[in-house]
């Protein structure tokens, strides 16, 4: 309140307490939800934050949160993750947002897929199928040796 000034539109003709009074409580008002609005958090949370906005929440079984964090700062949505006794993850979400997260969990499903296909091989696998290779490989340059201690 030190900062900011309130500017109260009052006609003036017949001011008496009453309307006053409720023009008071009208700024007050105003300034109470705009100071709720800047509590209130947004983006991911804890599932205890996301249940006291009162709205209504939905789920989503995920596999991965990191990929889908990625993803959702993007479209600024309101979501939480809780994970089960099976190791897997449940993303909650107010049902407002219901068509934001749709459109995120759609990219967020192209991400998997595509990293799915992509996948790098790790070093030692790469080095084993190698070695596979060569084995499967005619044994030429033996045959060539031998031929050589023959004359």
């Amino acid at each position: 309140m030190t900062r900011r000034t309130v500017a109260l539109i009052v006609n003036a003709d017949k001011l008496s307490a009453r309307v006053l009074a409720y023009a008071l409580r009208a700024a007050g008002r105003k300034i109470q939800r705009e100071m709720q609005a800047h509590k209130t958090p947004h983006g991911r949370q804890t599932v205890k934050k996301l249940m006291n906005h009162g709205e209504a929440t939905s789920s989503l079984p995920v596999e991965s949160p990191r990929q889908f964090d990625k993803v959702a700062r993007r479209w600024n949505v309101d979501y939480a993750f809780y994970k089960n006794d099976d190791g897997k993850y449940l993303l909650f979400f107010k049902s407002k947002q219901a068509d934001a997260i749709t459109a995120c969990f759609g990219q967020y499903s192209r991400l998997v897929l595509d990293r799915g296909k992509s996948r790098r091989v790790p070093i030692r696998e790469q080095l084993k199928r190698a070695a596979e290779r060569v084995r499967r490989q005619p044994q030429r340059e033996r045959a060539k040796e031998a031929e050589h201690e023959e004359r």
